[in-house]
């Protein structure tokens, strides 16, 4: 059954290292995982995942991959000017309640 777009997590463009960082600590939060059995269970060190988490430093894509399949995560790319791009570029709005 696929997910509901309404309850499903938000899909988010990464522009850099620092967008993606708060990304992966928050999913490895939402499983409840501490830092170093996330990074036990996805194969890398801990330097590793917290540099990821933080923003810092470079992370080679093999591992990045790693660690994203490991938290449940997708990397997905697509041309900027493609409709669903530009979707997710667009600023999310609350809905309004109706009286």
């Amino acid at each position: 059954m696929p997910a509901n777009p309404d309850t499903s997590p938000a899909l988010l463009p990464i522009a850099n290292a620092a967008d993606l960082g708060p990304v992966v600590r928050a999913r490895r939060r939402e499983q409840s995982l501490r830092i170093d059995d996330a990074a036990s269970l996805s194969g890398v060190s801990v330097d590793l995942l917290s540099r990821l988490e933080n923003g810092k430093g470079s992370v080679r894509l093999d591992k990045l991959l790693t660690v994203l399949d490991g938290l449940g995560l997708a990397l997905v790319v697509g041309p900027k000017e493609h409709p669903w791009m530009q979707s997710l570029a667009r600023p999310v709005t609350a809905p309004t309640k109706q009286p």
